[in-house]
């Protein structure tokens, strides 16, 4: 199967329109980018430390403990105590954005119709792609982090 000649530029396209999705509905919310970043991480993996968080962000100490302070003080989340470990501090959510939902509604509503013109096989080789993609792009990210620090 071949791939249109313009499939980069398209593919690119999507990229920069989900990234600025992503940021028009964080500043629609009150949040910055990072915080609503810091929240979807928080949301699919759980609490984590602040260490541990600074470097999913790719935040360095400062930034990473400003974050946290934001989005403790909104009321997004908590600092807690690790059960594990009484010294170790974990960040856990507790809340979201109350609006984020409203905000994101149309963009899941048009993504929805495009995905019910597919058919079930379909959208279960799309699906595919993006668990196996976002794999990549994660192993990616830690490539670029481990080479470049």
């Amino acid at each position: 199967m071949s791939t249109p000649a313009d499939a980069g530029r398209a593919y690119r396209r999507y990229l920069s329109a989900v990234m600025a999705h992503g940021h028009a509905g964080a500043r629609a919310c009150g949040l910055g980018a990072s915080d609503l970043y810091a929240l979807n991480l928080l949301e699919l993996t759980g609490p984590m430390t602040p260490g541990e968080l600074g470097a999913r962000t790719g935040l360095t100490t400062g930034p990473t403990t400003r974050l946290i302070d934001r989005l403790e003080h909104a009321g997004y989340v908590r600092r807690a105590p690790a059960p594990d470990d009484r010294r170790k501090v974990l960040v856990e959510p507790i809340g979201r954005p109350a609006q984020l939902d409203e905000v994101l509604a149309p963009a899941r509503e048009k993504i929805g119709e495009i995905l019910s013109g597919y058919t079930p096989e379909q959208r279960g080789v799309l699906f595919d792609y993006f668990r196996r993609a976002g794999a990549a792009y994660q192993e990616a990210v830690e490539d670029l982090r481990k080479t470049t620090g």
